[in-house]
């Protein structure tokens, strides 16, 4: 069942609107009709089981047939923090960490980050982002669009590293633990009905140089590898995430 986004003041106490692109979609792609159903969500506490009752080119108008629990959400909240990589590698890096169960994306530049950053362009660039992260959440049937943060200095990456229960760096180079031996006590350490905060620290292309391990891990992350195999940066923070995902029972019982 399709599902969509809306703003908290189109949730009605009957109905709900759907506007702009998303109204579009509804009526010329997906071609949907009176009487059709829908799931909706305001991303932040509430989701609604909806039957379209109008369908116009800019608005569709649904009556609220049930409001639903908001169960598509990770109890463990994990940002990713991706060095920005080249092309449109940060596209899917955010797309598949959103399937994947990330709640947050923190971009930041750090010595060997190839692309140049230009604040005029970012705007632009980060609405990209914020759209293609929506529609990731709604085909994964999330209850909330990660958020996208603006691009990060190195020394704003490295201040916000107490806000984390845990913060792993990934380096590809034996320099501290295998990402299994860290989440095994970590996800054991968790108590039901509690939420933590973990962060994913992923390099350039050209990977982190030592002294930026030696600044990550002082200010408090874990550096770890994951496995024999050298991954690329748009690959290794998808894999760090699902295994989080599955250690913390995410991905079935564990």
């Amino acid at each position: 069942m399709q599902r969509y986004f809306i703003d908290p003041e189109q949730f009605g106490d009957r109905t709900v609107s759907i506007t702009g692109e998303d109204a579009r979609h509804i009526g010329k792609v997906m071609r949907s009709k009176p009487e059709d159903k829908l799931i909706v969500s305001d991303g932040i506490a509430r989701e609604a089981l909806v039957e379209i009752t109008e369908i116009e080119t800019q608005q569709v108008t649904a009556r609220i047939i049930e409001m639903l629990e908001a169960a598509g959400e990770p109890r463990v909240q994990v940002a990713v923090a991706q060095s920005l990589p080249k092309g449109d590698k940060m596209e899917i890096v955010i797309q598949k960490c959103t399937e994947i169960g990330a709640s947050s994306f923190l971009p930041f530049m750090s010595e060997r980050t190839v692309v140049q950053y230009d604040p005029k362009k970012e705007e632009k660039r980060t609405a990209r982002w914020r759209k293609i992260a929506k529609e990731a959440a709604e085909q994964a049937h999330r209850s909330k669009i990660p958020v996208i943060n603006p691009p990060a200095t190195w020394k704003e990456l490295l201040a916000s590293l107490p806000e984390y229960d845990l913060a792993c760096v990934c380096y590809e180079k034996e320099h501290g633990q295998q990402l299994r031996d860290v989440l095994k006590p970590f996800a054991q350490s968790l108590v039901n009905g509690t939420t933590s905060r973990v962060l994913i620290a992923v390099g350039p292309e050209g990977g982190f140089t030592e002294q930026e391990i030696e600044q990550l891990e002082a200010a408090g992350a874990v550096s770890i590898g994951l496995g024999r195999r050298i991954l690329r940066t748009e690959t290794a923070g998808m894999a760090a995430l699902t295994c989080i995902m599955y250690e913390t029972g995410e991905m079935g019982e564990i």
